[in-house]
This record gives structure tokens, sequence and C-alpha cells, in this order.
């Protein structure tokens, strides 16, 4: 098992990295545990697969769980799941120097996430994080938020957890499609950040996403130290360092939207196939060789995630695609910075893009393969 300390101004929690860790959680969280009750929240399907584990773990120590089950997808990230959820919170009475259980992936995280931010002006809460995606992103760091119908994660708030538990024994369930999702955030932190990193996973990603125990346990633990520095160093996003963590969101967003945020494209897929359109886009410009951008595409091919637009089917333009873009939150004074490549391991912020070029960039992208 790892421990990971998320280092913060004043403040910092622990990251626990291992198999088995979801039977140790009455004993892990015991420190953020006042009462002989705690409130967890839930989709139906990271409930049925863990739900009694978490139970029996937390009954050990004499604590019961009260359950708040929503439906699985995107679709529990809104304004009336976040209404139920804050109310059902309040009907049990939680208060501010409680912890709120999270069990499931990066949507279950999200929604209970922001409602502790914003119940009673915030109380606390422990992710255990049960997809690989959400192990290695979106657990660590704070971000919370739910979706509206201008966009996905346009609503929410920096609110840190006071733990996360990644049992990797969890993701044993997870369906291999999902799997591959995850891996395109791990791949990330090398294509960003860590040429070593990048040639690890170019040799293992395989064994990543087929639950070799030591290859994923290294993976993750590996992602999360990653993300964990570069939290510390810009918590909410500031000074641009944190912003490198979106490394193909712009152009996975837009993909995201043009097939409607569904079962089509799960997020993680998304990334991967922006990552390799910000790989490309950065050849375009000059920043990489086109070689670099092709051993990126290699590689997120060997992990069976897919690198074409045109595998989607989508028939929309250029510009329509590039149009998406424009409802990015990380929109600034008019201007939408990407997140580009001046090699592997080198991800730069880029606020002087062209949106006419990436339009021409993407029809191509549509027409090419």
């Amino acid at each position: 098992m790892a421990v990971i300390r998320v280092e913060l101004a004043g403040r910092g929690y622990d990251v626990h990295v291992g198999r088995g860790l979801l039977d140790e959680a009455g004993t892990l969280a015991r420190d953020f545990i006042r009462k002989d009750r705690v409130s967890a929240v839930a989709d139906s399907n990271s409930h049925a697969a863990h739900g009694a584990q978490l139970e029996a773990a937390l009954g050990a120590t004499g604590v019961s769980v009260d359950w708040f089950i929503t439906q699985p997808g995107e679709g529990a990230k809104s304004w009336s799941v976040l209404e139920k959820l804050v109310d059902w919170l309040l009907d049990r009475g939680v208060e501010r120097g409680d912890h709120i259980f999270a069990l499931g992936g990066g949507v279950v995280g999200d929604l209970t996430g922001f409602a502790a931010a914003v119940l009673k002006r915030g109380c606390g809460f422990v992710q255990i994080p049960t997809t690989l995606l959400a192990q290695v992103d979106s657990s660590v760091g704070g971000k919370t938020a739910i979706n509206t119908s201008a966009g996905k994660n346009l609503v929410g708030a920096f609110h840190q957890p006071a733990l996360v538990l990644a049992d990797t024994a969890t993701l044993d369930t997870l369906p291999p499609r999902e799997m591959g999702a995850g891996y395109a955030e791990v791949i990330k932190y090398g294509i960003l950040g860590d040429a070593k990193f990048f040639a690890w996973c170019e040799v293992n990603g395989a064994k990543v996403t087929a639950r070799d125990p030591a290859a994923l346990e290294y993976a993750v633990t590996q992602s999360v130290k990653a993300k964990a520095r570069i939290v510390a160093e810009d918590e909410r996003e500031t000074t641009g360092t944190r912003a490198l963590l979106n490394l193909g969101h712009t152009f996975g967003h837009a993909l995201e939207a043009e097939t409607g945020f569904s079962e089509k494209l799960l997020h993680g897929e998304a990334v991967a196939m922006g990552m390799v359109l910000a790989a490309r886009y950065s050849a375009r410009r000059d920043y990489i060789a086109l070689d670099d951008a092709a051993r990126i595409t290699a590689a997120i091919d060997r992990a069976g995630l897919r690198s074409e637009i045109a595998s989607l089917g989508i028939t929309c333009t250029g510009a329509e695609l590039a149009a998406h873009m424009l409802h990015d939150k990380k929109m600034d004074a008019g201007t939408l910075p990407f997140i580009l490549l001046r090699g592997i391991g080198e991800a730069f912020v880029d606020k002087h893009v062209s949106m006419e070029d990436v339009s021409a960039f993407l029809r191509e992208q549509l027409q090419a393969h």
C-alpha cells in the first residue's frame, strides 16, 4: 500500500492506494467519524458491488450507514439530484463537523463533494473512488461540480476531501471499457509532465488495463503523486500549473458535447482522443515533431482506445465542433487557452490560438482516416 500526502496551504490530506483498503475503511477513516451513524452516497452500481463491504468495515467499529442511492451516469450531477441529496443530509442532522462518504466513480464524488461544500457552508467528506478514472483523477484535488443545460461542470466549488481510499480491488468489477477510459487519465500524466512515466505506460499499459495488481497499483500511485504535486502548487488553478491537467479536455469536451454527453463517448475516451488532437495540433503549430504526435497516437491505440474522430460517426463540421469549445469554463476575457505540447512530458498553456485555425484543423481531422 502507498500513502500519498496532498499538501495544501496550512492543511492537507492522505490518499491511500492499494488492494483491500475498503475492508479497512473503519480503521483508516476513524478520525473522520464522530457518531455511530454516517451518511454515504453511492450510485446503484457501486452500492450493489461494494456497499455491503463498506457497511461491514464500518460496522466492525460500531458504525452503521445511511445510504443515498442515485442512478448511474452523468444525469445524477444535476440541480434536482443535488437538491434531494442536500435535503436528505439535512433531514439526517448532518453537521459541519461530520463527514459524508462518497462510494463510486467521478459522478458520485463530484455530487457528494459539491453537496458537502454547500451544506451549512461546508462540511467534510471522504472519497472512496471505485473507478480507475476517479482513483487517478477526480477523487484528488477538490474540484466538485454538477452539470447544467449550458454545459458540463459549470456549477461547482473547490472543496478538498478529508481522506481518499483508492482500493484497487474495487476495479476488479469494472467493465473493460471503463478501465480503458480511466487509463486515458493515467497516460495523461506522462504526456503532460513525465516522459519516463509515458515510456513506462507504452510498455505496461496493457497490464494496467488487464488489472495486473502490481502494474495497476504503480500506475495509480504515480498518477496520484503527479496530481498531488500539481494541486499543491496551484490548488485553485490561478497560476496556470493546474491548467496542464486539462490536456485533451478542451478537444475532448467538444467531442462529448457533439455526442450528447452520452454512452457513445465516455469522458476518459474523449480525453484520450482529445490528447491525440492536442498532439497533432501541437505538431501543426511546429511545437512538437510529427513523430511525437504519432507516438502518442500509437500509445492510445495500443491501450484499446479510439484515436480518430471518424470512429465516432459524427456528421458535424469543424466549425460546429469548435463552437462547442466556446462554452468551456476556461474561457477568459473572450479567449480560450489550449493545453499543447512542446514535447512528450512538456505541456504548456497557449493563450494565442486562433479558433479559425482550430476549426480548419478539426475539419481536416473529420475528413481524414
